[in-house]
């Protein structure tokens, strides 16, 4: 068994390719929930959504996120009413919020309404938002401290990012479930996706028992470095980085994540920081960990999984 920590288009790659070599039963994936927010009067989880899309093969293959073959008539018809189109949401796509709104406001739990929606996406795997409670991440900045998604897409990433604080964590409550796999006698290894650390990772990380109950996993933790070559693949964690002070290399992911994995897998274009991160006591892998393809990310998948075998047989 396996558990994966995911969030956004890196981790929802990884997890694809993880659910392509294992069978169903051997993997879940937690997925941040510190993205969700109220637009529209629609409940949006981004995050879950691009996990979700792009377990059941329907996601937009140049975006990484959204769905594949959309359209946009909606959002058209609320520019005309000079309604918000700063945030745009998808004809096919607004079925999700739509219905996942309509669950939330008759009781059901945002895990229950996850489970139901994999089911119908034919999704066989289990995919877990990390707390049924609502966390937000807020981004601190130079111009003041902004909602997470007015940060990210209103504002484009613009800001000068100064922190981040991920409100409601210390009030969440761990989904029971994820706590559970995390203690499973059959768990083999915890991944760490190729997710942006301060936004994908850390608001998992910031509710109540999931750090504590990863630690106290017996088994290799993992991570995928979302730096290749000093540049994130997609998405503002490379100026992140630089803007909180961190070296913007694979090694300083490992920095950031010491303590906490037992190795980091490199890219083999920073085949160089290895022995850098060696002298931090972890272990390190130098893998191919582009995911250009479906190919790409079953192959990473793969290696992955044999890393954590052989570590395993190491310790």
């Amino acid at each position: 068994m396996i558990v994966a920590l995911a969030g956004g288009v890196g981790g929802a790659k990884l997890a694809f390719g993880l659910s392509r070599v294992l069978t169903p039963e051997q993997l879940t994936v937690i997925v941040n929930i510190g993205d969700d927010f109220e637009h529209l009067g629609l409940h949006v989880s981004p995050d879950l959504d691009t996990v979700m899309y792009t377990l059941a093969g329907i996601a937009n293959p140049e975006t990484g996120w959204g769905l594949a073959g959309e359209s946009w008539a909606f959002i058209q018809a609320v520019e005309r009413l000079g309604g918000p189109i700063w945030f745009r949401l998808g004809d096919r796509d607004m079925a999700t919020h739509v219905l996942r709104k309509q669950a939330l406001a008759s009781g059901q739990s945002l895990s229950a309404i996850t489970t139901a929606f994999c089911r119908q996406l034919g999704i066989d795997c289990t995919v877990l938002p990390a707390s049924d409670d609502p966390v937000r991440t807020t981004v601190r900045t130079d111009t003041g401290t902004l909602a997470f998604q007015d940060y990210f897409v209103r504002l484009r990433c613009e800001p000068v990012v100064r922190g981040f604080s991920f409100d409601g964590a210390e009030r969440a409550r761990a989904l029971p479930a994820a706590l559970a796999a995390l203690a499973d006698p059959a768990l083999q290894a915890i991944l760490f996706c190729p997710s942006n650390p301060f936004v994908s990772i850390d608001p998992i990380l910031a509710i109540p028992g999931l750090r504590p109950a990863i630690a106290a996993a017996r088994v290799p933790k993992i991570a995928v470095s979302p730096i290749i070559g000093g540049a994130a693949v997609k998405g503002p964690a490379a100026k992140m980085m630089a803007e909180l002070g961190h070296d913007v290399s694979a090694l300083g992911v490992a920095r950031y994540y010491r303590g906490l994995i037992d190795g980091l897998v490199l890219d083999d274009v920073d085949i160089a920081l290895a022995p850098d991160v060696q002298a931090l006591g972890l272990k390190v892998a130098v893998r191919p960990t582009l995911m250009r393809s479906d190919t790409d990310r079953i192959a990473l998948a793969r290696t992955v999984l044999e890393i954590a075998k052989s570590w395993t047989s190491a310790s």
